[in-house]
């Protein structure tokens, strides 16, 4: 993701790549072809200053976003978030570091597909008509965290839509015997099931199947490239020094 943002940012006419960071990584070369500067990896933050950096993209881990949204608080430097997996403790301490009136400002979503954006907005739109809701997540093999990010903020969409609407909970779980144990997922308080896979060949994608008698709907997103995340990214991108605050999801960005 780091490279694939990377690219991105460097390919924008009105953005410009001025520094990248990864520990991992530091002192690889990034090329970006014809006309665009080449930028070395540093090892730390610290080169986000020496570069004069505004915003600042990242997507890590949940043990390091934290800190780094933190450092980035300190430094007023604007933060896009695209790790998920941080504590509502962590996120609740991020809202009041990026909550000062001349400080910089963050956008945290837990998904930058544009797709995934109007899944969730077309969840919460159908949950109210139907008694039984599951979710099913497929991610590729190396992701850490389940259910990822994007299955937990859609049963929360779902669980808020239905608690506006007066629907109340779902459908209690008819399963009495668990043949092995954790065959039915997880369950949002709302009663939403969610389901993890993680499989070689899989980038990113959710199905929301709903239920009621003799009907059901299936809402389904698919991210086949990691380039289907940018479109929102390089949006965030823009968009955060003139976002007051800390902004969760893209939705206030595209106007939803």
């Amino acid at each position: 993701m780091g490279r694939t943002v990377a690219a991105a940012v460097a390919s924008s006419p009105d953005l410009q790549l001025v520094a990248a960071v990864d520990p991992t990584s530091a002192g690889v070369k990034l090329s970006f072809g014809d006309g665009v500067e080449p930028v070395v990896i540093e090892p730390d933050l610290s080169a986000l200053t020496a570069a004069a950096a505004e915003v600042a993209i990242d997507f890590t881990v949940a043990r390091a976003a934290a800190a780094n949204l933190a450092w980035l608080a300190a430094h007023d430097i604007h933060a896009v978030c695209g790790t998920t997996g941080l504590s509502d403790a962590e996120i609740s301490e991020l809202t009041v570091a990026f909550s000062r009136s001349d400080g910089p400002n963050a956008v945290l979503a837990a998904n930058f597909a544009i797709s995934a954006v109007l899944m969730i907005r077309l969840a919460a739109i159908a949950a109210p008509f139907f008694e039984n809701i599951e979710i099913i997540e497929l991610h590729h093999e190396h992701k850490v965290d389940a259910p990822s990010g994007t299955a937990v903020a859609t049963a929360q969409a779902i669980d808020e839509a239905r608690t506006r609407a007066g629907a109340g909970s779902l459908g209690a779980d008819p399963t009495t015997t668990e043949t092995m144990p954790g065959a039915r997922g997880a369950r949002s308080a709302g009663g939403v099931q969610l389901h993890a896979v993680r499989l070689a060949g899989l980038v990113a994608h959710q199905e929301v199947l709903f239920g009621t008698t003799g009907q059901s709907l299936t809402i389904r997103q698919d991210s086949y490239d990691r380039s289907s995340f940018m479109p929102g990214v390089l949006l965030a991108a823009r968009k955060v020094a003139s976002t007051p605050g800390f902004t969760r999801g893209l939705e206030a960005l595209l106007g939803l």
